[in-house]
């Protein structure tokens, strides 16, 4: 597994800052920028900047303040996802902070008018915290929570799910959150959701490289939907902890909503528990111990009802559509680094995503004795 993180951004970041001061100008009065980062980390979706302002406030004294940028990556960069919606990710994070205690960093300024940075945008308050990684994996040792002692780990985990149950305790039904409805054909919500995975899965395959283990995954959903789908909540959509920021092991701040809507909550739920199972599945196959422990299907779902009052149904289904969902991810984020040269699409096109044994295994049945 490499440690080159794929290319991420094609802009150029001094012009973005000049940009950015300007723009600042509009909404405080004698604005600078003395600080403008482009973490390392940052993710292949939406971009984000790191900046400190400083400017004169209303009583004519000096102020200063830590804030963070987001907004849609470049065209040129063959972004992940079709559509970058930034209104509905700035709303969504408005509408939980307003509805629950769930640590979402404050909003500050929505920006409409592509004019000004070359796309919508908007700005939070940046919040001081960590972050399991991503790259090295946090399964492979060496960083802050694989080496925490197990009572911790506990606690991140049960702190976790305990945000998750809040943001889901905000129903569909809500008028205020009418704005997360998916625009996909379907009866209900998870027939839109799932509708809404196989467009993207068709947008990414539109070069005609098609993946004959993900066109399985969703043939098998179709023949196996659940019964009862049960109830309809906001749902976070990208709901994991390396979109977490920790301090003692507790949240405090939950990112990234680009793929918010409604759904139901095992949808979020069973992505927790993959996403680790992503990285746990990664670090058996190279021999690493990693963390088996953690995140276990059966202690996720006792957690998640403890919180909630709502016992998980259908997890394995719910699990394989998290993977069937990722592997789209995956296929396309392949595909944007053959774009950029740094790699070639596999002769079989299942390997262009490296959980295809993996999802091969749930399809078939022989995966679900690992949790």
């Amino acid at each position: 597994m490499s440690d080159e993180r794929p290319r991420t951004s094609t802009r150029d970041h001094q012009q973005l800052r000049e940009q950015l001061t300007t723009w600042l100008g509009g909404h405080l009065r004698n604005a600078t920028i003395s600080e403008f980062v482009v973490p390392s980390t940052n993710g292949m979706s939406s971009e984000t900047i790191l900046f400190e302002a400083q400017w004169t406030d209303e009583s004519g004294s000096a102020a200063s303040r830590r804030f963070v940028l987001r907004l849609p990556p470049d065209p040129g960069s063959e972004p992940v996802f079709p559509v970058y919606d930034m209104p509905r990710q700035f709303n969504v994070m408005r509408l939980v902070a307003e509805r629950t205690d769930v640590a979402i960093p404050p909003t500050v300024w929505l920006e409409t008018d592509p004019t000004p940075l070359g796309a919508p945008f908007f700005v939070m308050e940046r919040i001081d915290g960590v972050v399991p990684p991503d790259l090295m994996p946090y399964t492979f040792g060496d960083n802050w929570f694989f080496d925490a002692d197990p009572v911790d780990q506990a606690r991140l985990q049960q702190t976790s799910i305990e945000a998750l149950a809040k943001i889901h305790s905000i129903s569909a039904s809500d008028p205020e959150a009418a704005f997360l409805v998916i625009d996909a054909p379907g009866d209900t919500p998870l027939q839109r959701h799932v509708n809404d995975q196989r467009a993207f899965y068709e947008w990414v395959a539109a070069d005609g490289v098609r993946s004959p283990l993900i066109e399985r995954a969703f043939a098998w959903l179709d023949a196996n939907w659940p019964s009862d789908e049960g109830d309809t909540v906001v749902s976070w959509g990208d709901a994991r902890i390396g979109n977490i920021m920790y301090r003692d092991f507790q949240p405090v701040a939950v990112l990234d909503w680009e793929m918010a809507g409604h759904g139901p909550r095992e949808i979020d739920l069973a992505w927790m528990i993959f996403l680790h199972r992503f990285f746990q599945d990664i670090s058996d196959m190279m021999g690493m111990p990693g963390l088996p422990d953690f995140m276990r299907a059966s202690d996720v779902a006792a957690a998640y009802a403890s919180a909630s009052g709502h016992t998980p149904r259908n997890l394995e289904w719910f699990m394989l559509y998290a993977a069937l969902r990722h592997a789209i991810v995956m296929f396309r984020i392949t595909r944007r680094q053959i774009m950029f040269g740094e790699a070639e699409m596999p002769e079989n096109p299942d390997h262009a995503f490296i959980h295809h044994a993996t999802l091969a295994a749930m399809i078939d049945g022989t995966y679900w004795a690992k949790l």
